[in-house]
């Protein structure tokens, strides 16, 4: 359990890592955004609105508890680097240039499963635990 705790921590706090670092440039609406909404067609009155969303969203995954929260968030910020990733191949842009994007979807998917297993192995070592005494799951 604790090697799956481990890899669900490191593979969220870089998927938070990323998440937030595009939620900031995002919620202060800067140029290269703006630049990014501009070349994909899309309003420029959405950026803060992704950002605070991403924000939430980071939190969200990083905050213990709160479970389908944290599923919405997981969804949430899936689908916001998909549509990232998928608005900017339709620019006709080279692969090399968004094909390592791929990376903070898989990360994040890394999380979502390892926050499961974790989950999993927390049921179970609780389930295992003899009638009448009480065992701590970390």
């Amino acid at each position: 359990m604790k090697t799956t705790k481990i890899l669900y921590w490191v593979f969220t706090g870089l998927f938070a890592f990323f998440m937030f670092g595009s939620a900031i440039p995002n919620i202060l609406v800067d140029p290269m955004s703006v630049q990014g909404f501009k070349d994909m067609g899309y309003p420029v009155y959405l950026i803060p609105f992704l950002g605070w969303a991403k924000l939430l969203g980071v939190i969200a995954i990083l905050v213990p508890g709160f479970p389908r929260i944290k599923e919405w968030a997981y969804a949430g910020l899936m689908y916001d680097i998909l549509g990232a990733i998928y608005s900017i191949s339709m620019l006709d842009k080279l692969a090399v240039e968004w094909v390592p994007m791929l990376i903070i979807p898989t990360i994040g998917l890394a999380s979502y499963v390892y926050y499961h297993k974790w989950l999993k192995a927390k049921s179970d070592h609780l389930a295992d635990a003899p009638s009448g005494s009480l065992k701590v799951a970390g």
